[in-house]
């Protein structure tokens, strides 16, 4: 089948608003070329869409305390912790724990030799029995004194009456009363030798005086120790106390009571209060040391003495701020600006800040409590735009 010539045919001059155009038989090819170079053919215009309500989410403005806080490197220190030292001189008979041992109060730590004393408690011992046997005798001759000189007043009315004699025996139950008052004295100081020898003995068993943990051994066993050579060294690591060299122009906001919070190294945060602010500054650095006691949640096992731990500390005394949400606040041609929700419009509203507060910022003017901001929804708002409040704000 052949092909057949090209179609051609006369052409018409067309006068259209915007150009002069040809148009042929062949007008899909026509239009095709007319479109290539960038000819309109005709401009549709579609009508403005009515003005729709914006889903927005909104947040309260609220009145909250301000702290501002800066950190400093604090450190966890052991209310209890020091060498354990001997009471009385001795050989070290035995220890009983090793470092790293962990002890209750009064457990044994370790024993010294109690030949020696034990001998003097027996020595000690011996003295009272002699003391009270004397105390007995002397008791015995007050009766004994006693009877004559009644055997003596009652022969006054006879004539075998001696008034010497009678003197006598009076001036003799004064005796033997004076002699048991020694003799009572004397039971006295051998009960309270007895009791020293004792407490001494006692002494030979090197206890605990509190819950800790033994860090150190001072001495070895066979060692002969004085009154107060150490023995161990005892850390009371689950009475912990949180310790910082705190900048003198920073006490204004530590008063005793105060809450803080401090954070350990492994990042959890824990709260603590004021205990003491020493009064004593180091004049190298200007700092004052504050004792702060510690709330611990959980297991306090990973924790030591030293440890360092960072404290917030208040730079001034708490005061009440209004703040708002900082998704709510739209910078626009240098200003700050909420949308205020006002009947259900977006009010455009410029406002002053100050302090941010972690995920809000301080409002210094500009917005009162309790009004309700936009805070999602609010990029492309305009003023007076109709807005609706999602039920989820």
């Amino acid at each position: 089948m052949s092909r057949g010539p090209p179609l051609e045919g006369p052409r018409k001059e067309v006068q259209l608003p915007i150009q002069k155009i040809w148009l042929c038989r062949a007008a899909p090819l026509c239009l095709a070329a007319l479109l290539a170079v960038g000819g309109f053919i005709a401009i549709a215009t579609v009508p403005a869409l009515a003005q729709q309500e914006s889903l927005v989410r909104v947040d309260t403005v609220r009145s909250e305390p301000l702290s501002q806080t800066v950190q400093v490197i604090g450190r966890l220190v052991a209310r209890q912790a020091g060498e354990v030292s001997a009471r009385i001189d001795g050989p070290v008979e035995a220890f009983h724990v090793e470092v790293g041992d962990r002890v209750r109060k009064g457990q044994v730590i370790a024993e010294l030799n109690r030949a020696v004393l034990t001998a003097q408690r027996d020595l000690a011992a011996g003295a009272l029995t002699e003391t009270k046997a004397q105390l007995a005798t002397a008791r015995a001759e007050i009766d004994l004194a006693r009877n004559e000189y009644k055997r003596m007043a009652g022969l006054k009315t006879s004539a075998a009456f001696s008034q010497a004699r009678f003197d006598d025996t009076k001036q003799n139950v004064a005796i033997a009363e004076a002699r048991a008052k020694q003799a009572e004295a004397a039971v006295h100081s051998a009960e309270a030798q007895l009791h020293l020898s004792e407490i001494q003995l006692a002494y030979a068993e090197v206890m605990a005086p509190y819950d800790g943990v033994v860090t150190r051994q001072m001495t070895e066993e066979g060692a002969y120790v004085r009154t107060a050579d150490p023995l161990v060294y005892l850390i009371g690591e689950q009475d912990l106390e949180v310790e910082a060299d705190i900048p003198f122009n920073r006490l204004l906001g530590l008063k005793e009571g105060t809450a803080i919070s401090f954070t350990l190294d492994d990042g959890t945060s824990h709260k603590a209060r004021v205990r003491a602010v020493l009064p004593s500054e180091n004049p190298l650095t200007r700092t004052r040391t504050v004792r702060f006691t510690p709330q611990f949640d959980g297991n306090k096992a990973s924790l030591a003495d030293s440890q360092s731990v960072t404290v917030k500390v208040p730079v001034g005394a708490p005061r009440q701020v209004l703040t708002v949400h900082k998704d709510a606040i739209v910078r626009r041609q240098g200003s700050d600006l909420v949308y205020v929700v006002k009947d259900d419009t977006a009010e455009a509203r410029p406002i002053e800040l100050g302090e941010s507060l972690g995920g809000r910022v301080e409002v210094l003017s500009g917005l009162e409590e309790g009004e309700a901001v936009v805070v999602r929804g609010n990029e492309r708002l305009q003023p007076g735009a109709k807005i609706r409040v999602d039920g989820a704000s």
